[in-house]
């Protein structure tokens, strides 16, 4: 029997890492990797502070944005933004942490 030794986010620009299994959100892994990512909504899309940045080459590491992601964050998706809370990581990604949540 194989076994997974899990999935690796690094998280820029501190470079802290946590290994997660497969389809674990942003927003799990940041706080399994001690790293801050504020939210008031408790991860329902909601708030919109959790917003990071999923370089283009990265992209297809997480899972696709939903409906709610997609109409709360519309044209932004086109640069890379992604909502911690609801994005799942598939493979290894580097996730960019913005240094003012509400300028992302």
């Amino acid at each position: 029997m194989k076994t997974q030794k899990g999935l690796t986010v690094v998280f820029q620009p501190e470079g802290r890492k946590a290994v997660v299994p497969h389809g674990v959100t942003i927003l799990e892994a940041a706080r399994k990797a001690g790293v801050v990512i504020t939210t008031r909504c408790g991860g329902k899309a909601g708030c919109l502070m959790c917003k990071v940045k999923v370089e283009g080459q990265e992209a297809a590491a997480v899972r696709p944005p939903g409906e709610a992601e997609r109409r709360k964050l519309g044209s932004l998706l086109h640069n890379g933004v992604r909502l911690a809370c609801q994005t799942a990581v598939w493979e290894d990604v580097t996730v960019i942490i913005p240094e003012d949540p509400l300028k992302a």
